[in-house]
């Protein structure tokens, strides 16, 4: 009976959301423009934009306080106190491991899988898992809900919100080999002091990432015919192969040769174009940024060299000066003279991060996260002159997207579909849930199809409504949003009370639509839930419904 009446809820307020089928799906009804934004209207949008949405009470806060006085706030996270985050970080086992430890977890499991396969003496050895490998999903997994619990319980919420956007525009794909165990150190120690600082600084710190480097393959670009030393040589490494006597002695001077012989020819013998492809594409210039094939090549030709250590050494960046091109090279008709090793790499980022393009497609793409899928020119301007001025300074294209007409022009307003993460938290942060360690909640974002560090290609998620709003997907989110206000979803504890505490039907609306959508609660929506709430005669359950259909509806979808 519960599910039927949730159906038909659903029905109801999805009937505006989408039409049959994801590549139809209809566009949110975005809301009209109305009177003048009021203080409590501003720090409602301000907190659903620079923050992953309000916690009961957040809005009546920032308003007294002063919206932009929160804003300045925001743009410099190390003055904020958040002692609770820090707290609650002391409970996650992955923040105690460094990429030395997560190396050799992965090393040993990968030692272990090949003994195992080697071995097969029963079918339990074939097919169960080893305690070294449970433990490195569990890592992982406990991974992806940090970044949840740190998104819903931050108070630094504009610092949350741009380590997101860096992990998307510098993706990688942790389920990619090495990257199991790099990537917590890429989001951690390469994204994460980084996220409000200098692009040109980001920039260097990310093609100098192992997890960058493994990811797009350039850990084996090296100049054709260049020919590692002899310690090298004899040594094979294993993250280009197995490496001599991994079972055993070899005393037998052919089968050594033999073993040798073999680990070379997997040597990597030529250039590898990828990570000079999308750092021109997509890490700077944009697809129409002017460059050209010739240039690629020769990006590629300076990031020869450019690699990581194995995985037993702790997989750390590492240049081989013996596998650079030394030879010349132009880039976008820069000159890059002959005799020249990791340096002209590092003039490259820093050239790239000050070009025009550059400034260009990246505040294109803040001015998308921040005011709307399509973005006003006069945003990007804005943004592109205080890039411009402060030299890259992340903070300060943002202080002037926020500061600028079209952050809060009407059209602007309640113009952006919530990604699954921002769906999931902002419903979260909405009842004041507290999510735990376990990696459940995490689960929930997959489900709703944002499986965190999982994206394979290496744009990322995408920003645009259009990826997400479908009636499948809606259906997943109304689903979560009554089991959340339920308390029935995993992962998270919800106590109702403290969003509203009324038994009056019209008095419950009144309060989630005030206290959760910030008074934009439609008069249709508003009739389902009298008639959904009629059904139910305990008045918790009722309350609790009504909840769930509103933060499953239309208007709580859209930020």
């Amino acid at each position: 009976m519960k599910n039927r009446v949730v159906l038909r809820g659903l029905v109801t307020l999805g009937a505006c959301l989408s039409s049959v089928g994801a590549r139809h799906a209809a566009p949110l009804p975005s809301a009209s423009p109305g009177p003048a934004l009021t203080p409590l209207d501003s720090a409602f949008h301000a907190l659903n934009r620079l923050a992953y949405g309000p916690r009961p009470g957040d809005v009546q806060r920032v308003a007294a306080d002063g919206v932009m006085r929160w804003i300045d706030r925001q743009l410099s996270p190390e003055e904020i106190d958040d002692h609770r985050l820090a707290e609650r970080e002391r409970r996650f086992q992955i923040l105690e491991h460094d990429r030395g430890d997560l190396a050799a977890i992965f090393a040993e499991a990968q030692r272990e899988r090949r003994e195992r396969k080697l071995a097969a003496d029963t079918m339990a050895d074939k097919d169960g898992a080893s305690p070294i490998a449970e433990r490195g999903k569990r890592l992982a997994a406990e991974f992806a809900e940090l970044a949840v619990v740190r998104a819903a319980l931050s108070e630094r919420q504009l610092d949350e919100i741009m380590v997101d956007f860096w992990t998307n525009h510098f993706n990688v794909y942790v389920a990619k080999g090495a990257d199991r165990f790099l990537t917590p150190d890429y989001i951690e120690h390469t994204i994460r002091p980084r996220a409000l600082g200098k692009f040109a600084d980001l920039l260097v710190a990310v093609a100098e990432s192992p997890a960058m480097l493994f990811y797009l393959d350039n850990w084996e670009s090296v100049a054709p015919g260049s020919v590692p030393p002899a310690a090298l040589r004899v040594r094979a490494r294993p993250i280009f192969g197995r490496r001599p006597g991994l079972f055993g002695p070899m005393r037998d001077p052919a089968q050594q040769d033999s073993v040798r012989r073999r680990a070379l020819e997997r040597m990597p013998k030529g250039i590898n174009e990828n990570y000079a492809r999308e750092l021109l594409e997509l890490h700077t210039l944009g697809v129409d940024g002017g460059y050209t094939q010739q240039d690629v090549i020769d990006v590629a030709r300076i990031f020869t060299g450019w690699s990581i250590e194995r995985p037993q050494q702790g997989g750390d960046f590492e240049f081989h000066d013996w596998a650079h091109d030394r030879g010349e090279k132009q880039v976008l008709g820069a000159r890059f003279p002959a005799g020249h090793g990791m340096d002209e790499g590092v003039r490259l980022l820093k050239m790239l991060a000050g070009l025009p393009a550059t400034m260009h497609h990246v505040s294109w793409k803040l001015c998308q996260r921040f005011v709307s899928d399509d973005p006003p020119d006069g945003c990007v301007d804005e943004a592109v002159a205080a890039w411009r001025r402060s030299s890259g300074d992340v903070r300060e294209v943002l202080r002037a997207i926020f500061h600028g007409p079209d952050f809060w022009a009407a059209e602007n307003r309640r113009a952006k579909v919530k990604t699954p993460l921002e769906f999931v938290v902002s419903a979260a942060r909405a009842v004041s849930a507290e999510p735990d360690t376990s990696p459940r909640l995490a689960q929930v974002v997959a489900r709703l199809g944002q499986p965190l560090y999982l994206h394979v290609a290496p744009d990322g998620y995408p920003e645009r409504e259009a990826a997400w709003v479908n009636s499948g997907a809606l259906l997943d989110r109304m689903n979560a949003a009554v089991a959340l206000a339920a308390g029935k979803l995993p992962g998270v504890t919800v106590v109702l009370d403290s969003i509203v505490a009324a038994d009056n039907c019209d008095a419950v609306i009144d309060a989630v639509d005030r206290r959760i959508l910030g008074g934009m609660m439609s008069e249709n929506t508003k009739e389902v839930l009298r008639r959904q709430m009629a059904g139910i005669s305990d008045p918790i359950q009722a309350r609790a419904l009504a909840v769930g259909l509103a933060i499953g509806g239309p208007e709580f979808q859209r930020q």
